[in-house]
């Protein structure tokens, strides 16, 4: 896993979506992206660029008590957005009807992957965000799977832009 992992900084909500937007460029049918990390954090936020940018015209809003929300964007594209935040594993999400939700024509937004990681399959993006201050958000691209850590290189060109730091010190230099 993590040796082609990213470090994000987003400054402010407008950019957290702009980090969606960018991922959206390289997403193709069948990719699945796992939203982890922080309560508050801008899981929602990234969703909510990503779809803009795949073409979503509906307004995008957190699928906590549906659990599952479809939407449709550019060129029939089927967008599935799942919040597993209610979720007490990935049984639960089976019992809906995960084979379903998880198609092959489809690209998948799952927010609080990690309480489903069973149900997930071999290859998928894990989008890591933290809270670091007040607006500013730290966003960690994980590769997981042959699929994705083959597009690392993909990945790198969509999100490069967001691994610099707005001012002062780099605050992962030290970090490997």
């Amino acid at each position: 896993m993590g040796e082609h992992q990213l470090r994000l900084l987003a400054a402010d909500e407008a950019t957290t979506k702009a980090v969606g937007a960018a991922l959206a460029r390289i997403l193709i049918p069948g990719d699945l992206i796992g939203l982890t990390g922080d309560l508050g954090a801008g899981k929602t936020r990234l969703v909510q660029g990503a779809l803009a940018a795949l073409g979503v015209r509906e307004p995008v809003i957190s699928p906590t008590f549906m659990l599952v929300r479809e939407y449709e964007g550019d060129h029939d594209l089927l967008v599935h957005h799942v919040d597993a935040y209610r979720l007490a594993d990935a049984a639960e999400l089976e019992d809906l009807g995960v084979e379903e939700i998880f198609e092959p024509d489809a690209v998948m937004f799952v927010e609080w992957a990690d309480r489903v990681l069973a149900s997930l399959p071999e290859s998928w993006l894990e989008l890591v965000l933290h809270t670091r201050s007040d607006d500013v958000r730290e966003v960690v691209a994980r590769p997981h799977g042959p699929v994705w850590q083959a597009r690392h290189e993909q990945l790198e060109a969509a999100l490069g832009p967001f691994t610099g730091v707005p001012s002062g010190p780099d605050p992962f230099a030290d970090a490997g």
